[in-house]
Parts: structure tokens; C-alpha cells; sequence
């Protein structure tokens, strides 16, 4: 069967940049459009390939105006599966470029798949653990992530539950909390094909990775247990396997996620050794008491489908404003939201009946 074109949408370059895309992309059918058609030209239903060229101080500002430009464009991009390359003369600013743009291409109604992000820092030195993996060199390591992720793009199909079950992860004061009120009023909106679970990380359930060497991280995996056991190894892990999609409750706590959902983040790893979340959807909730929800949210994708392989629907996430307890559920406009948000995963993630 035909593959896909994939649809390029390059701002900045670089020399590498200039020589590895080529490479890369032979064999596959590519149409490349310049950024500036961003919601102009009708880009929706497309794979696309996002690639980044930067220099040692950052994106160029063709960055700031693709970015501006998918923020002015909601839906611009529905339909649209999504992976991105990011190519730094320097050390810095990569991983910070790539999350601001799939933050905005994502609620431009772009979905991307687990692990949508190809890196390139300027020494390469990010490639090397993988690199001593296969037993190449740093740049023939990148080539080929570069070409896996373009072929990933391309026969990438979000998957379609008739029973999905949805596990709901915070780590809040159930009483008090604007963020679990807004989650478990979500899930009174799904349809009865939902099951759900609520998994609560509060009071130090969860202690911060220690920093195993990957050989002990993995020997400790292949048992189903971590080095401090306890409730991620004996309920967390297991409820996480089993979802089909996870729901984060994400209060703002210093434009950053708690430490109790940070310690996960970081523990996770465990999980991934025996089990890759690609077929698992990612969805949040981010409730600030000032601002900065998008901050949180771009560390939620960041850590979850960057890093630990689940994917990102189209507008993944539910971001709201309030501060005192119950402030949520007098919010102008608040009911809107949570069935906009609920009809949102039903039809992101329900397989569809015959009539």
C-alpha cells in the first residue's frame, strides 16, 4: 500500500540540516510548502514533518512567525499527524524550540505519535548513548532516527478503542482541589463505553528516582519491580499498562508540575523497559491560580510523549485559570469547557459504531 506524502515545513537551517534531510527523506514522497501558507493553504489531513535549523542563540524569528501564525489559526491543522526535527549549531535552546512548537502546532489540531522529536545539539553528543547502543557512529545514529521518524509519520493511524479505559492520574487534595473537580467532572461526560480508574500520588506515595545505572533500572524491570518498590511497582505501573489512556490532573505549582507527578515522570523509565506506551493517548488538565498553564502543559508533553513514548491527540489538554478553592466551578463558561473537553476525547479516542 501507498504511503502518505509527507508534507515539509522547514524554518532556519543548517548545514547538517541541509545534508541530512535529503538523505533522510530518499524514497519517500515529500511535498514541501513554505511556512508562511501556515493557515492559508488547507494543510488538514496531511503527515507532516516539522524541521527546525538553528544557530548557537536560538531559532530565527521565520520560528516566531510559524509559530504566531499556528496560534492564529485554530485548526489549521485538524487531521494532521505531525513529527519534528531540530537541528542546534549549539548545546542549547533545542529541546525549549521543540516544545513551543508542537505546544502550538498540537492546539492547531495536530496530533503527533510517541517519541515525535529528533534532536540534534550541535556536538551531537545526545545521540551518543543510543549510538554505543547499535555501534555507529553520533551522526549515523541521528541520520537514522531522522529517517525512522520520518517513515513513523508517515504510516502513523491513532489508534481506535470500542471499550477504552481511561486512568486518571493526580496528586491533589481531592477536597479542595479546582484540578480534580474539573477531571472527575470530564469524566461524567464520557460515554458509558469509558472505564475508569483514579490513581492518587499524594503524601509521598511516590519517592524521586534515584538515578539506577540503566543495566541495574533494566535487571530491576525485567522482575516487574523498581529499586524502592512500593506503590509504583505494586499499583501505578500496573494501572498505567493497563489504560489505554492517561488523564493528568496538573496544578500549577511554580509554572511546573508537582513534585509528587515529577517524581512519576522521572520513574517511569522503569516502565519503559519492558513496556512502550505508543498506543496509549495522552490527555491534561492544567489549572493555574495566576498564569502559565501553557508552561506546565509543555512539560507534560514533554516528559510523556517526548520522552516516555505515548502519543499526543489534537488539543490534548484543558487549560483553565482559578485560584481558591471551588473558584473552578463558578468560572463564566466553565460547563462549556468540560463538555467541549469530554466530546474532545470521546471522538479522539472511541472507535466508531455502524448505525
Amino acid at each position: 500500500m501507498k504511503q502518505p506524502t509527507i508534507t515539509l515545513v522547514q524554518v532556519g537551517n543548517t548545514h547538517r540540516l541541509e545534508q541530512i534531510l535529503p538523505k533522510a527523506l530518499k524514497g519517500v514522497s515529500v511535498q514541501w510548502i513554505p511556512p508562511q501558507l501556515i493557515g492559508v493553504e488547507d494543510l488538514r489531513n496531511r503527515r507532516l514533518l516539522f524541521a527546525v535549523g538553528m544557530d548557537a542563540f536560538g531559532p530565527d524569528p521565520s520560528f516566531y512567525l510559524l509559530v504566531r501564525r499556528l496560534r492564529q489559526h485554530p485548526n489549521c491543522l485538524a487531521g494532521c499527524a505531525a513529527g519534528l526535527v531540530v537541528d542546534g549549531c549549539g548545546e542549547l535552546y533545542t529541546k525549549q524550540a521543540a516544545q513551543t512548537l508542537v505546544m502550538a502546532a498540537n492546539l492547531a489540531g495536530c496530533a503527533f505519535p510517541g517519541k515525535p522529536l529528533v534532536e540534534g545539539t550541535g556536538s551531537l553528543y545526545n545521540q551518543h548513548i543510543l549510538a554505543n547502543q547499535l555501534g555507529i557512529t553520533w551522526e549515523e545514529t541521528y541520520f537514522l532516527r531522522v529517517r525512522e521518524l520520518a517513515q513513523r509519520v508517515a504510516a502513523f493511524t491513532p489508534p481506535r478503542f470500542d471499550h477504552p479505559r481511561l486512568l486518571m492520574i493526580h496528586a491533589s487534595d481531592n477536597a479542595r482541589s479546582n484540578t480534580v473537580w474539573l477531571g472527575r467532572q470530564v469524566l461524567q461526560h464520557l460515554p458509558k463505553r469509558f472505564s475508569f480508574q483514579e490513581v492518587s500520588l499524594q503524601n509521598g506515595t511516590i519517592q524521586d528516582c534515584r538515578g539506577c545505572s540503566y543495566r541495574a533500572c533494566r535487571h530491576m524491570a525485567r522482575q516487574n519491580t523498581c529499586f524502592y518498590s512500593g506503590p509504583l511497582s505494586q499499583e501505578i505501573i500496573p494501572a498505567i499498562n493497563a489504560c489505554d489512556v492517561m488523564l493528568f490532573l496538573c496544578p500549577n505549582y511554580n509554572d511546573a508540575v508537582s513534585a509528587n507527578i515529577m517524581a512519576l515522570f522521572n520513574r517511569l523509565t522503569n516502565l519503559l523497559h519492558q513496556h512502550e506506551l505508543y498506543e496509549k493517548y495522552l490527555f491534561g488538565i492544567v489549572v493555574s491560580g495566576y498564569s502559565g498553564s501553557d508552561l506546565v502543559a509543555q512539560q507534560l508533553l514533554g516528559a510523556m510523549c517526548f520522552n516516555k513514548t505515548a502519543q499526543l491527540p489534537p488539543q490534548f489538554c484543558l487549560m483553565e485559570t482559578a485560584h481558591e478553592s471551588g473558584s473552578a466551578q463558578k468560572k463564566a463558561g466553565i460547563q462549556e469547557d468540560i463538555l467541549r473537553f469530554a466530546s474532545h476525547i470521546e471522538s479522539a479516542v472511541l472507535r466508531r459504531t455502524s448505525a
